[in-house]
């Protein structure tokens, strides 16, 4: 709809397919198993997990958008992702399986959706991506909402609309106009590394809002993972 209001380029049958992908990783597959996965693991921990997101869209970019980083880059990618999936398992019964399967579902879901948005948008354009992939979601997406929806809306407090009208708009619309063409200027496997910055961002927020304890572990691992990001990016190309 919004592609439509400002004379935007509608998207050719080809690219139907791609498309359908991103929607299916990024519009319903990484948010619903995320929020499942939070009733599981706290958001801290989950956190954790988004330093495996550079590695997964790494991979895809090569598979999906035909990149070729040199050797060294997969030794810090890889560095990283182990870094952070060592921490996940050090946790013990403090962690829950199921959370951690299905955050790694949702990475796996996200890095081919952002690969997958990354390769479309050389010939559709980033905003167009995401606006497409919203408008194919909608049939879907709209009567589940109906569906799950509580009987009475009295119980939501400001705060949660907040949240959801944030999660909305920035999350899901503005934030995808930016990346996805960073991710097609600057290459899917190089720009994606900068992803490692999240778990630093969100530790921080998640003591900070959610009160949240952070250990000095987590601490650890993501200032170990954040520098492996300048030796992964240096060596991208």
């Amino acid at each position: 709809m919004h592609a439509v209001a400002v004379q935007g380029k509608r998207p050719a049958r080809h690219q139907l397919v791609p498309l359908t992908i991103v929607a299916l990783g990024v519009v319903l597959g990484f948010p619903l198993l995320t929020a499942l996965a939070l009733q599981y693991v706290t958001s801290a921990h989950s956190i954790v997990f988004v330093g495996l997101l550079p590695l997964a869209t790494a991979v895809f970019g090569v598979l999906r958008g035909g990149e070729r980083p040199r050797p060294v880059f997969w030794l810090f990618s890889i560095l990283g992702s182990l870094l952070v999936v060592g921490f996940a398992l050090s946790q013990g019964v403090t962690a829950s399986p199921i959370g951690d399967l299905l955050m790694l579902a949702a990475i796996l879901a996200c890095g081919l959706g952002y690969a997958e948005g990354a390769k479309l948008s050389r010939t559709l354009g980033g905003w167009q991506v995401i606006c497409w992939a919203l408008v194919l979601s909608l049939p879907v997406m709209a009567p589940l909402a109906w569906w799950l929806a509580p009987p009475t809306l009295s119980g939501i407090t400001p705060s949660a609309w907040v949240c959801l009208g944030y999660v909305s708009i920035f999350s899901m619309l503005v934030g995808f106009v930016f990346w996805y063409r960073g991710l097609a200027q600057g290459g899917i496997a190089a720009v994606g590394q900068l992803q490692l910055l999240q778990p630093f961002f969100g530790l921080a927020l998640a003591a900070t809002l959610l009160h949240e304890q952070v250990s000095p572990g987590m601490l650890g691992v993501t200032v170990a993972v954040i520098l492996c990001v300048a030796g992964a990016k240096k060596f991208s190309r």
